[in-house]
């Protein structure tokens, strides 16, 4: 007997030997292709790049997975409890593997077989990241052994806490959402700091099938889910039993983070700086890289600034009658599910779609087109409206090749036609609306720094992601000229220099150029001063020609207008190409005394980690790191920018162009509580509508046109549809701010001349201005006339030999506006 069980223990010992021995060979080859575990310490996974306004608001967030990394000690100890409790109770026990678990496992998939149970897994948190990161999802048993090797290693190397940190910020979620705070935000709205209980457990619920807890296609078993965690959290100590009841309560309360653009108005703004971004760093960078850009966005000047283009787009477009609807449907049954599906302009909530069930001669009857329930359907609610006669009045007149002219609301609209409405303070009472056809762009920046403030492409981005503020190459018209004059004021030249206003012709390859004022006639000899302010052609090509063309080029190349500017006279009036971000950040020079500025909307950009990698800000300041306070100065920035136009001449330059708004081109048209200067522009045929203005610390400037350049008709002018535009935008941005008034640099003399001579005023002379004048200058003591004959001509002479002059001065006739 002894003799026998010695021989089944021999046999026994060699066949565990055996086993031991292959499965030894089978763990040397798995452990043979085990990736090193050891890159978890350089992991930097894909996370958002975020992109936020002046103020610190959230703009945009760029990625190809929704994460933001967050340290283990920023997570809240309730949400890693919730992880806990749903994904691994023994996770701070177990070395890698719960026996326990892995054992409950086996017996539970025994006792299921012949069902339609899925199998049930034992995967311990720390088999999630070896899986997660290290290995592939393939459902084989090697991987299995795999996963538990690296695990008990991962055990060894790593602690507890580290573990879960990259566990919490790995997990995909659904949604594109990848780690908790990423998942916080798309499915919440809200940190992970602000998640409640019953959030929080919707959340550690995710992970074990994204899309089998559906918020709203499976809302049941997502709630269901949430419950079980709740009961876990509590059953674990993590809650009370009270706190487990109250939560289980709660609805899940998704609310959908909408990805792209977040702050209100600023799509255009984010677009341009999401271009910049990939052309200085690249795609990878953007949508992986984790970067925390710092824009120069004003919020509350962007909004302004939309709305003042908006409403003065939507005003020129109504002037011009109805277009006709957006679309036709049937109203007969359910009209709500067909009108959901016609696409409406998320970036103007202000309007909203809707389609009209009966007209009659007193309004129209609507339905409002309804609202999403989350899940891209429809909600069962319809909402119904009216459009009184009197709100509508404007669509009687159709658009140039619409529908025939109308005299009540059932001329004009007919059932089953969709168009925009915007609601007015009556209840149930809209107001028809169309989306303009005319489109234009605005910028305002900071003229001290170049920081763009405030930036609008368009009337809608949901309609056009096309860029007119930057992308998009207009003639500026007579918004160029003082430039011209800036040329001519840097060069001998004074603003009482009097040249010329008379026909012109030039005769090149045989055919000859005549230049017009607009509104036709000639002022005589004008003050260069009056050729800015009543925007003189005639006047602007004889002192271009009389310096040279050579030169004007060379002063728009060096403001930043061209890049290359061809060097003939009909480029003095404005007919090259250029962006309004190019005119802007040329005026800023002015605006600023002459220096040199570099338009930016990017004010810094840090890294994943922090670490400033790029910053706008280039002035330099040696003193301002001081360790303490000695009674030393306070410190001083070092402005290294160019000097690009002598200070004096700025002044000058700007004075004249005060000159516009209070007598010129748009005089009656800007009216700020301070101190402005600005220019109108308009072009051949009024094709575009210019207008560029400043104030001592803020410029800005617009033009309207249409896309495919076209007459914008009688009065479309910079002065008759830009310039009150401009006015509604300044008014809303500079309310609440202290009046500053343009700085007289040292040295320059201001001495009152006859506005229409130039010379000296006499004494009483009621036509008289105080004119700047640069040191060695001043008012001619002879009139001469730049352009003309270079007789003398007393200057009592002057306006009775010129009755022309007379008459144009007299009748207010203007130049391009």
């Amino acid at each position: 007997m002894i003799r026998l069980i010695g021989y089944f223990f021999g046999i026994g010992t060699v066949f565990a030997f055996g086993l031991a021995a292959v499965a030894a060979v089978y763990l040397g080859h798995i452990t043979r292709d085990l990736p090193d575990y050891e890159v978890l310490n350089s992991y930097a996974p894909p996370v958002t790049t975020r992109v936020h306004a002046g103020n610190g608001e959230l703009m945009a967030e760029y990625a190809r997975q929704r994460r933001l990394y967050l340290p283990i000690q920023a997570i809240p100890d309730r949400v890693k409890a919730a992880f806990i409790a749903a994904e691994d109770q023994n996770f701070y026990t177990h070395p890698g593997i719960d026996i326990n678990g892995l054992g409950r496992a086996v017996i539970n998939n025994i006792q299921n077989i012949g069902s339609s149970r899925r199998p049930e897994g034992a995967s311990t948190i720390t088999q999630q990241v070896a899986k997660n990161f290290l290995l592939s999802g393939d459902q084989t048993m090697e991987r299995k052994v795999k996963e538990a090797i690296l695990s008990f290693r991962i055990e060894q190397s790593y602690s507890k806490d580290r573990i879960l940190e990259l566990y919490l910020n790995e997990i995909y979620f659904g949604m594109n959402a990848y780690g908790i705070a990423g998942a916080a935000l798309t499915y919440f709205d809200k940190s992970v700091t602000e998640l409640t209980i019953a959030e929080t457990a919707y959340l550690a619920g995710l992970p074990k099938g994204p899309n089998n807890y559906h918020p709203f296609r499976r809302e049941e078993a997502a709630l269901n889910r949430r419950n079980y965690v709740i009961k876990r959290m509590a059953e674990d100590g993590y809650i009370t039993a009270e706190e487990a009841a109250d939560a289980e309560k709660q609805p899940l309360g998704v609310n959908l983070r909408r990805g792209g653009s977040h702050l209100f108005a600023s799509d255009y703004f984010s677009e341009e700086v999401r271009r910049q971004l990939i052309q200085r760093y690249g795609e990878s960078a953007l949508y992986e890289g984790g970067l925390s850009v710092r824009t120069s966005l004003d919020p509350r000047i962007q909004e302004a600034a939309r709305h003042a283009l908006q409403q003065g787009l939507i005003n020129y477009d109504e002037r011009r009658g109805f277009h006709g609807p957006v679309k036709s449907i049937q109203v007969g049954g359910d009209w709500g599910d067909a009108l959901f599906k016609i696409p409406a302009y998320s970036d103007v909530p202000e309007w909203s779609l809707a389609v009209v069930l009966a007209a009659d001669s007193k309004g129209v009857d609507i339905g409002l087109q309804p609202k999403s329930d989350g899940a891209g359907k429809p909600v069962a609610e319809r909402v119904r409206g009216r459009i009184s006669a009197q709100n509508m009045q404007w669509a009687y007149r159709p658009a140039s090749g619409n529908r025939k002219a109308g005299r009540v609301p059932s001329d004009v609209l007919e059932p089953g036609d969709v168009v925009y409405v915007e609601p007015l303070k009556d209840d149930g009472q809209y107001r028809l609306r169309q989306p303009p056809k005319v489109q234009g762009g605005l910028v305002a920046m900071d003229p001290q720094t170049g920081r763009v403030l405030a930036m609008v492409g368009g009337f809608s981005y949901a309609q056009s992601e096309f860029n007119r503020a930057t992308q998009a190459m207009r003639q500026p018209g007579s918004s160029f000229k003082p430039f011209v004059y800036a040329a001519a004021l840097d060069n001998g030249y004074t603003p009482a220099s009097v040249i010329l206003d008379a026909p012109f012709e030039l005769v090149t390859g045989g055919q000859v150029w005549r230049p017009e004022n607009y509104g036709g006639g000639s002022a005589g000899p004008s003050t260069l001063r009056l050729g800015i302010e009543k925007s003189r052609n005639q006047m602007t090509v004889r002192l271009a020609n009389d310096m040279g063309m050579n030169l004007v080029a060379e002063y728009a190349e060096r403001f930043g207008i061209y890049d290359k500017m061809l060097p003939v006279l009909a480029m003095s009036l404005g007919s090259g190409e250029t962006t309004v971000m190019r005119m802007v950040s040329a005026y800023a020079v002015i605006a600023n005394g002459g220096k040199q500025i570099k338009p930016s909307l990017i004010d810094r950009i840090q890294d994943r980690y922090g670490k400033t990698i790029f910053r706008h800000e280039d002035r330099t300041c040696e003193t301002c790191n001081a360790t303490d306070w000695k009674n030393q100065e306070e410190p001083v920035l070092t402005d290294n920018r160019e000097q690009v136009l002598d200070p004096m001449t700025a002044y000058q330059i700007t004075s004249m162009m005060e000159g516009v708004i209070q007598r010129g081109t748009a005089a009656g048209k800007v009216n700020l509580d301070r101190p402005v200067a600005g220019k109108t522009g308009t072009t051949n045929d009024e094709k575009d509508a210019w207008f560029v203005g400043y104030t001592p610390d803020l410029v800005a400037g617009l033009y309207l046109g249409f896309d495919e350049p076209a007459p914008l008709g009688r009065g479309g002018t910079g002065g008759g549809l830009s310039a009150p535009i401009f006015n509604d935008f300044m008014q809303a941005a500079v309310a609440g701010t202290k009046p500053v008034q343009f700085a007289v640099p040292a040295g320059m003399s201001l001495i009152p001349v006859n506005r229409k001579t130039g010379m000296a005023a006499r004494e009483g002379d009621p036509d008289t201005i105080i004119e700047a004048f640069k040191p060695g200058t001043g008012p001619a003591s002879s009139f001469s006339v730049i352009g003309g004959s270079d007789q003398y001509v007393p200057p009592e002479e002057i306006l009775r030999s010129s009755p022309q002059a007379n008459q144009a001065v007299q009748s207010g006739s203007t130049g391009l506006f």
